[in-house]
């Protein structure tokens, strides 16, 4: 986590950049200028627009501003006080109207001779900042609030670090994570598509992509099996009244997609499916003694994103959740989410993810977020806590990141580049189990309010797919590769042998193509390494002769001959065991 030293510094460099843009654009309209992951931006409106080349001019005014060691002093001004200081700046003056029709506290904080109206979170002097250690990097778009209505800015992004070794550190990383963004690695390796025809955020899976898909949702569905899941499977559009009883349609309705019929009912596309699955547990009484019972179902739901929200596999209209949910009574809790939580560690260990947890909870100044009570929420959130002492972790707890309807744990992951991902959540839900009257009948034969816990593994498997390409660069391991063999043949003469070794892993259950074309073999061989395939077998006279296949295995090289029947035994074992290279 960034400290606020770092956040501190962040943020009076986008007040040096605002003092820069200024002191060249002196008409220049200020929007806001907050810290983000690894930096800091800053909005502006300037009638002739910036130029790439403003950049490293507005850089060496922000150095001269950090040399003139400028001390940065903040103080509480009354509306009318602000509406003077910011007169000509429309926009700090659309804020103040916003901030004091809702009685909030306004600051303003001045660097030097420029004011800037904000709530704090500065150095004290910019002597503080190492002038090496950030860089202004892009600009983009912005309309003003997010709103497409409200007038377009320019926005002038930036990185920033507490030392110049940190931020050159960042840009290699960066440089690295370029080759293997998975927008990149995706259509070279041949895993998914899009079509103009089709859609912005609506990926067509390859059969090379749906395998990686197909495989990660069976090795899911093994591992709740062993604990007792169901598969369920629900439609894909449902009556708005279902979202309405849920909440989803009060919170979430702008983000739908809506379907009219002929005879003007209203549905929407599934964005969830919690609700759903509510109502297959509801459609029976349930003695205490059914309980719990466990849905799973791997299933698309759809949101309308935002054109200008849309990444690849990251962000995407079309959403594939491997989703479950338990329906449980109150003493059942802890031993099912210790049995989600088991799933989670397996699932994400066999890809070589480390997992560290996190408790996102409510913010209680905020109620208005959330269904229920607090009384409820504090006993949710107890479990939860209760839950990760258990198991011996620690969990930082951060407010106002639970889902509306309850707190959560989310599992996050650290990549090969050392960047941070949420993955996996366990969500424990008392309020839909309310608004749904969800019960079961207990002991006394009275009726028993039960619980609801989500569960769900890679989330999206969309986005889960996106981390796991940039994580091993499109190099998948051997159990998870759409190819894990491939066959190449130096001539003809060998082609009967080739197929031979081909039938013998078609009937052990792994993937493997032959590349019997008439070329060299080593532009085989760097073709089919260029697909990132685990294991190339070359096949020639006397491979054929012998019962040999000649081995090269991904980033090894040639490991020399081997019997084809002991190979194929130990990839069929490396395979059982998900073993990682």
């Amino acid at each position: 986590m960034t400290n606020s030293i770092t956040e501190h510094k962040r943020h009076t460099l986008a007040h040096l950049l605002a003092m820069a843009v200024l002191k060249k654009y002196p008409n220049a309209k200020l929007g806001i200028g907050p810290t983000i992951e690894n930096g800091f931006y800053y909005d502006f409106q300037i009638p002739e627009g910036f130029k790439e080349s403003d950049l490293k001019e507005f850089e060496k005014a922000m150095r001269k501003a950090i040399g003139g060691k400028l001390a940065t002093v903040g103080k509480k001004v009354t509306p009318d006080q602000a509406r003077a200081l910011f007169k000509d700046q429309p926009f700090k003056l659309d804020l103040i109207e916003e901030y004091a029709s809702e009685g909030r506290e306004l600051t303003a904080y001045q660097t030097g001779s420029f004011f800037d109206l904000c709530r704090g979170g500065h150095i004290d002097n910019t002597g503080e900042i190492d002038p090496d250690s950030f860089m202004l990097t892009r600009i983009a778009g912005a309309y003003w609030r997010g709103d497409e209505t409200k007038p377009q800015l320019q926005r002038i992004y930036g990185f920033a670090f507490d030392t110049k070794e940190e931020l050159e550190a960042y840009i290699v990383m960066l440089e690295e994570a370029k080759k293997r963004d998975h927008k990149k690695l995706g259509p070279e390796l041949d895993l998914f598509t899009f079509s103009e025809l089709v859609g912005p955020g609506l990926p067509l899976w390859t059969p090379k992509g749906t395998i990686l898909r197909t495989v990660l949702d069976d090795f899911v569905w093994s591992l709740r099996r062993k604990h007792g899941y169901q598969k369920v499977e629900i439609p894909h559009i449902s009556k708005k009244d279902l979202y309405e009883t849920s909440g989803h349609w009060q919170k979430f309705q702008d983000q739908l997609f809506h379907v009219t019929t002929r005879e003007g009912h209203e549905f929407v596309m599934k964005p969830m499916n919690c609700p759903h699955h509510t109502q297959i547990y509801a459609r029976k009484p349930h003695s205490y003694r059914e309980l719990p019972q466990r849905y799973a179902n791997t299933t698309m739901v759809y949101r309308d994103e935002q054109s200008g929200e849309l990444a690849g596999l990251s962000r995407v209209r079309c959403i594939t959740q491997d989703d479950a949910h338990v329906f449980c009574r109150k003493d059942q809790i802890a031993e099912e989410m210790e049995k989600v939580w088991s799933i989670i560690e397996e699932f994400y260990g066999a890809i070589g993810f480390t997992l560290s947890p996190r408790l996102s909870l409510s913010d209680p100044a905020h109620p208005e977020n959330y269904l229920g009570s607090r009384e409820v929420w504090d006993v949710t959130e107890q479990e939860l806590r209760a839950l990760v002492q258990k198991r011996g972790v620690d969990a930082p707890e951060t407010l106002g990141e639970a889902a509306f309807y309850g707190p959560k744990i989310d599992f996050m992951a650290k990549d090969s580049l050392g960047r941070e991902w949420q993955v996996a959540t366990i969500q424990l839900d008392m309020n839909m189990p309310e608004r749904f009257d969800l019960t079961c009948v207990n002991e006394r034969g009275e009726k028993e309010r039960i619980v609801m816990i989500h569960a769900a593994i890679m989330g999206s498997i969309e986005r889960y797919l996106s981390i796991v390409i940039e994580h091993v660069a499109g190099a998948f391991p051997l159990w998870l590769a759409p190819v894990q063999i491939k066959i190449l043949s130096i001539n003809d003469k060998v082609l009967d042998f080739v197929h031979d070794v081909h039938k013998k892993f078609e009937l052990q259950n792994i993937r493997v193509e032959i590349d019997d074309r008439m070329e060299s073999i080593g532009k085989k061989i760097r073709e089919a390494e260029m697909q990132k395939i685990p294991f190339l077998l070359v096949i020639g006279d006397k491979e054929a002769e012998s019962n040999m296949v000649s081995v090269r295995e991904r980033s090894k090289g040639d490991i020399g001959q081997e019997d084809i029947d002991k190979f194929i035994q130990r990839v069929y074992n490396a395979i059982e065991h998900r073993s990682l290279p």
